[in-house]
């Protein structure tokens, strides 16, 4: 069987790079097909495989500005030559579930999310504060463009796999189709326990959607230390938020990351996200996670959502049997609520508990599953999907 995986772009290690590196690791005689390739951005695994680019790697600029050719991405993926394969495996939050299949192919889509910034974050990614006001008239035609195309291209996908129910609903919502659910891998070996520092840390990538600012501000009220590991196009904007209280490590090495959370007092997140490597990978190191309390987290992290009465809080923490804690609104003040009542209940969390939480997460599950819904659909030789 001749198997094609497709990824959006190879520009560094995140969640969705961890679940492709599980995929070239299942089909390691496979090609892989990605509008472009930052060369070592990535790992040995996924860089020793045969890697096809697209015309957007040959743009201006495109190493570090790629994300201007959105316009593109559509035309770009689409170019992909892919009839000489059996099976196509994409890797998608963007367009390579886009990819264009023939009849004989069966297509499987392990979806992250639909495209965000053209759904229901776009108020997020083209902001007041990032375009200018010509900009904005421009974006309402283009984003209808891409909506109409992300929604139309989904018919392609035979089979969809997303990464949490919060993503099904999602994919059911945009594209009308059912999807299984299979979460991502979390290594947890990676992670140990050590006694925690003072600092609080965050980890993640600098998109509009993580809300970043939101936590700089919050940690500017409560003047604590935090710690954020990261790097992104928001980088900029963002330091204007920062308080002297704030450290941006940059971009660190997964052992410098897994350091950083087993030292860290608790690990931060205020993003709706599609399903939260990261804070997982905080509770494998020990350490309580406080996080916005909607998206794919409400899943897995097993943290108490936050009525607002802190005497009551108080009282249903007091057992030690959650993860951290939610807060129930994206902003400042919630997030503060949330930060303060940790601060007097930080002992209840045992670190032991915590790891133990996520370990039905680790690679071999995640890799075991795929492999078993991929069998049984090349097994029946049906396509589910509208071509």
């Amino acid at each position: 069987m001749k198997v094609a995986l497709v990824h959006d772009w190879l520009t560094g290690m995140r969640g969705g790079e961890r679940c492709l590196e599980a995929f070239c690791e299942l089909f390691p005689e496979a090609h892989l097909y990605t509008l472009l390739h930052n060369k070592g951005a990535v790992s040995r695994r996924i860089e020793t495989m045969p890697i096809h680019t697209s015309f957007i790697q040959k743009m201006p600029f495109a190493t570090k500005g790629y994300r201007y050719y959105l316009p593109l991405f559509p035309t770009a993926i689409e170019m992909f030559d892919l009839r000489e394969y059996d099976l196509i495996l994409s890797s998608s939050h963007c367009a390579a579930k886009g990819v264009r299949c023939h009849p004989h192919q069966v297509h499987i889509s392990y979806c992250y999310t639909p495209m965000r910034y053209a759904w229901d974050m776009a108020h997020l990614y083209f902001s007041r504060e990032v375009f200018s006001p010509l900009s904005r008239r421009l974006i309402p035609p283009f984003l209808n463009g891409l909506r109409m195309w992300d929604a139309l291209s989904s018919r392609r996908v035979d089979h969809f796999i997303a990464i949490s129910r919060h993503i099904a609903r999602r994919i059911a919502k945009h594209y009308r189709r059912d999807a299984r659910v299979i979460y991502p891998p979390v290594d947890v070996t990676r992670f140990a326990h050590e006694k925690a520092e003072d600092y609080y840390l965050l980890v993640s990538s600098f998109a509009p959607y993580k809300r970043i600012d939101l936590v700089l501000q919050a940690f500017r009220e409560l003047r604590l230390p935090l710690r954020i590991v990261g790097e992104g196009q928001e980088f900029r904007r963002l330091k204007k938020y920062a308080g002297p209280n704030v450290r941006f490590l940059g971009r660190l090495s997964d052992e410098a990351v897994a350091e950083q959370m087993a030292r860290c007092r608790a690990f931060v997140f205020a993003a709706e996200e599609d399903f939260g490597i990261a804070p997982l990978e905080a509770q494998a190191a020990g350490k309580p996670v406080i996080a916005y309390g909607k998206g794919g987290v409400l899943e897995t992290l097993g943290a108490y959502p936050m009525t607002g009465d802190g005497d009551r809080d108080r009282e249903a923490l007091a057992a030690g049997e959650y993860g951290g804690l939610f807060f129930p609104r994206q902003d400042i003040a919630s997030l503060v609520d949330a930060v303060r009542l940790f601060e007097t209940i930080s002992d209840r969390f045992d670190p032991a508990k915590l790891s133990a939480r996520v370990a039905s997460f680790a690679p071999e599950r995640f890799k075991k599953e795929i492999k078993e819904t991929v069998d049984n659909i090349m097994t029946a030789g049906s396509g589910g999907g509208n071509r």
